[in-house]
């Protein structure tokens, strides 16, 4: 397995696993071409330091994998830096060989080399399975998380 940052001839088989899934199929437009908004908000992903699109490729440099890190510059813990995980898919045909426990544990390896002092993320109460598997990576749910849709 190889990680990487992602490039923009990517961006078609990172919104195909990202739409491959129960939660994805009501937000995401897979389409040939695809929208132009996703390329767009690659180009701002891509231009913004503090964020990092990855992909992981098997030997084959298939894109198996994605996940996006983002580092909050913030005010308290004395000025550290938050890392916040999101977007995490590992390829339909790829599931349980390990590549998610990979990609995390480099994640981790990542979030500590840029300074962070916390990782985060969320995961839909919908997802029970991705529940237990960040459990078992040592993720506690210490907060309880909110959102609002705009």
């Amino acid at each position: 397995m190889m990680f990487r940052k992602a490039q923009a001839k990517d961006v078609p088989a990172i919104v195909q696993m990202l739409a491959d899934d129960e939660l994805g199929q009501t937000r995401e437009i897979y389409t040939d071409p695809l929208p132009a908004n996703y390329y767009q908000a690659f180009e701002n992903i891509d231009r913004d330091s503090n964020q990092e699109l990855i992909v992981v490729e098997n030997d084959k440099l298939q894109l198996i994998g994605t996940l996006q890190l983002s580092f909050i510059p913030y005010l308290t813990y004395q000025g550290g830096i938050r890392a916040q995980i999101e977007a995490v898919r590992v390829h339909k045909e790829h599931r349980s060989e390990g590549i998610g426990k990979a990609f995390f544990l480099w994640a981790i390896s990542r979030a500590k080399e840029r300074g962070a002092h916390l990782l985060q993320l969320t995961t839909d109460k919908k997802r029970p399975d991705a529940l237990r598997f960040y459990e078992n990576l040592g993720f506690k749910a210490t907060h309880e998380g909110m959102k609002l849709p705009l």
